[in-house]
C-alpha cells in the first residue's frame, strides 16, 4: 500500500488537521458551546443586531452558567476549572455566533470574576463567585474612562477613606454588561495607589445608563458607570493587589480569549464565503470556479487556520504557566487584524449580499472594529511588542 493511500482525506473545514491537537474533553467542550450557540443565538442574533438590543440577557447568562461557560478556567467556587485551551475553544464558538455574546462571557469570567478570584478576600469569593459562575449575578468591569482609555494610569475615578468606609466618585465608559450587572469591579485612584473595589450595583449613588446609537456590538449591553459618593464598607476593596498590575493582569486574561474569539468571527465569514461561492452563479457557472475567487478563499483559509494554530499554541503556554503578556499582545494584534481582513474579503465574495443581515459578514465586520480597539488598541500592542523586541520603552 502506498504512503498516500494511508493519508486521511483532506477536510476543507480543518485543512491543517488541527483537531488532532485536541483531546476528547476539548472536543466535548467545543461541541457543547457550538450547539448552545446554534440553538440560542444564531436564529435570533441578526434581529437583535438590527434592533440594537440583547433581550433576555439574564436568561442567557443563566444558560451559559448551566453549561459551565462563566469563569470556566477558574478553579473552585462553582467554576468549571477548564483548561485554557478549552476556554479558548468556547470563546471561538461564542464569537462565531456574535462578538457581543463572547464579550458577555469574557467580561463576566475573564475580567470581573477573574479579578475577585485572583485578588479578592475569601469572603468576597464566597459571596460572589458561585452566583456569578451560575449566571445568577452578572458582573461588569470598570476601568476605561471617558477621557482615559489607553492610559488607565491617568484615571480620575477616586476613592477616599471616610472613617471605616470608602467613598467613590467618578465615571467609567464603554462598560459591557454595565446596566444589567449585579456587581461591578471598579478601579479607582486612592492615596495608596490604584485599588479595585467590589461594588454592588444597588449601592446608593451608583447608576449605569446604557449607551445607545452604536454601530458595532449592537447585540451587547454597553453602559456608562456613574459613581456619585458611593459609600462602601472597608472590606469592599480587593485586598490582593495595589497598582495597575491588578487591572492589567485581568485584561491580559481577557485578551487571551479575544485571540480565539476573533478567529470565530473570521470562521463564520469564511464559511459564508465558501458556501456562497459554491452556489452563486455568474457567467454560467459558480463563482467558486473562477481563479480570483479561489485565490481569495485560499488566502482566507491560510490566515484563519494560522490564527487558530497561534491561539492553540498560546493556550498550551497558558496551561503550562508560561504565557507572557507580550505573547498575548502578539496574538491579539495578529488575530484581530487578520479576522477583519477575512471579513472584508468575504464581503467582496458575497458582493451586494455581503451587506445584508441575511448573511453574517457585515455584522461580524462591524463588531470586529470594536474588538480591534478594545482591551488594547493596535498601536498599544505594537508598542508592547516593540518594547519587548528592542528593550526601549516608547510609551514615554
Amino acid at each position: 500500500m502506498s504512503a498516500s493511500a494511508q493519508l486521511p482525506p483532506f477536510d476543507p473545514a480543518d485543512p491543517l488537521g488541527l483537531d488532532d491537537l485536541l483531546e476528547p474533553e476539548d472536543l466535548a467542550v467545543r461541541d457543547t458551546v457550538r450547539t448552545w450557540a446554534a440553538d440560542r443565538v444564531l436564529p435570533y442574533v441578526a434581529d437583535w443586531y438590527e434592533k440594537g438590543e440583547l433581550p433576555g440577557i439574564r436568561e442567557l447568562a443563566r444558560e451559559l452558567g448551566g453549561i459551565g461557560a462563566l469563569g470556566m478556567s477558574l478553579e473552585g467556587y462553582g467554576c468549571a476549572g477548564a483548561s485554557a485551551v478549552q476556554y479558548g475553544l468556547a470563546c471561538l464558538e461564542l464569537e462565531a455566533a456574535d462578538s457581543g455574546i463572547r464579550s458577555l462571557v469574557s467580561v463576566q469570567g475573564s475580567l470581573a470574576m477573574y479579578a475577585v478570584h485572583r485578588f479578592g478576600s475569601e469572603e468576597q469569593k464566597q459571596r460572589w463567585l458561585p452566583r456569578m459562575a451560575a449566571g445568577e449575578v452578572i458582573g461588569c468591569f470598570g476601568l476605561t474612562e471617558p477621557d482615559h482609555g489607553s492610559d488607565p494610569a491617568s484615571m480620575r475615578t477616586y476613592a477616599k477613606r471616610d472613617g471605616g468606609d470608602w467613598v467613590l466618585n467618578g465615571r467609567k465608559m464603554w462598560i459591557t454588561n454595565g446596566s444589567v450587572a449585579g456587581v461591578a469591579v471598579v478601579w479607582a485612584r486612592t492615596d495608596e495607589g490604584i485599588r479595585g473595589f467590589v461594588v454592588p450595583t444597588d449601592s446608593a449613588g451608583f447608576s449605569a445608563p446604557e449607551i445607545r446609537h452604536k454601530w458595532s456590538l449592537r447585540a451587547s449591553v454597553t453602559s456608562e458607570l456613574v459613581l456619585d459618593d458611593v459609600r462602601l464598607p472597608a472590606d469592599a476593596v480587593l485586598p490582593g493587589v495595589t497598582g495597575l498590575k491588578g487591572p492589567l493582569s485581568c485584561l491580559s486574561h481577557a485578551r487571551y480569549g479575544i485571540v480565539w474569539g476573533a478567529m470565530g468571527a473570521a470562521r463564520s465569514c469564511f464559511e459564508a464565503a465558501v458556501d456562497y461561492a459554491r452556489s452563486r452563479e455568474q457567467f454560467g457557472r459558480p463563482i467558486g470556479g473562477f481563479q480570483l475567487t479561489q485565490a481569495k478563499l485560499a488566502d482566507m483559509a491560510v490566515e484563519l487556520h494560522k490564527g487558530i494554530l497561534l491561539a492553540h499554541h498560546l493556550g498550551r503556554r497558558m496551561d503550562a504557566g508560561r504565557l507572557r503578556p507580550e505573547q498575548v499582545s502578539f496574538g491579539k494584534l495578529n488575530n484581530v487584524r487578520e479576522a477583519i481582513d477575512i471579513c472584508r474579503t468575504a464581503r467582496t465574495v458575497l458582493g451586494a449580499n455581503g451587506i445584508s443581515l441575511e448573511y453574517p459578514v457585515m455584522r461580524h465586520a462591524t463588531n470586529l472594529e470594536s474588538v480591534l480597539t478594545y482591551e488594547g488598541t493596535v498601536e498599544m500592542h505594537q508598542l508592547v511588542l516593540g518594547k519587548a523586541l528592542t528593550g526601549i520603552d516608547a510609551f514615554r
